[in-house]
């Protein structure tokens, strides 16, 4: 499974499905249809992109982009899709806070395109599919890792975990964060998991790297340090 969170706010739920469908190759796709769900599902700081329309049901996107940016002070990048096509449209967009601006209609193969280009500008998708912090390398494509050029032999929820901390070096993640990018808002696994597949991890990576980057921040989640996986 694509280890990418991608969130789409759209309120014609037949176009989100579709550019849902066209990015599941390149991530896990989640939507929303109304503003203030929207809202509140970027505030999780889960996602590794959203594309935003800007006519939206109870929240407009540009309320929601600036929430994010000045409230939630969220990083992610944001692309908006909107049928809003004019300068002042765009400028508006951007002085708020967006990455990018694609005009509707539009090509599937254009907005994936951007979409992979703000992913890769972010450090989420390395060129070529790659992804290397310090001694740990990953292959995004094939999902294999490597510690000091040294084989790790990782399962599917160890991997996604390594993968979202090295995609979020020296920042705390939180439990409730891990669990809801890896398992989902819906899942019936108790939080108790994460506690489980940390240690697994914690115990693969000690064993090749001789020193364990990923520390306990008590009462708050987990930080990778990038000076001690060095």
């Amino acid at each position: 499974m694509p280890n990418l969170q991608i969130l789409i706010v759209e309120d014609d739920l037949t176009l989100a499905k579709s550019i849902a469908d066209f990015l599941a190759p390149i991530g896990d796709v989640n939507i929303a249809t109304d503003g203030i769900t929207g809202q509140q599902m970027g505030q999780d700081n889960i996602y590794d992109i959203a594309i935003l329309d800007l006519m939206l049901p109870e929240k407009n996107g540009y309320d929601i982009l600036k929430h994010w940016r000045n409230e939630d002070h969220l990083s992610l990048p944001v692309l908006i899709l909107t049928a809003k096509d004019t300068i002042a449209d765009k400028v508006q967009g951007f002085s708020t806070g967006a990455d990018d601006y694609l005009t509707k209609p539009f090509h599937r193969e254009e907005l994936l395109l951007r979409v992979k280009a703000l992913l890769k500008r972010s450090g989420h998708l390395g060129n070529n599919n790659q992804l290397a912090v310090g001694p740990f390398q990953v292959d995004l494509s094939n999902r294999t890792i490597k510690i000091n050029q040294q084989p790790v032999q990782l399962n599917g929820k160890e991997y996604d975990l390594l993968v979202y901390f090295l995609q979020n070096p020296d920042i705390i993640i939180t439990k409730d964060q891990i669990f809801d990018r890896l398992w989902g808002f819906d899942s019936e696994t108790t939080l108790t998991v994460v506690e489980v597949y940390m240690s697994n991890l914690r115990k693969k990576i000690k064993t090749v790297l001789g020193a364990q980057p990923i520390k306990t921040i008590r009462s708050v989640g987990y930080l990778f340090e990038t000076e001690e996986a060095s």
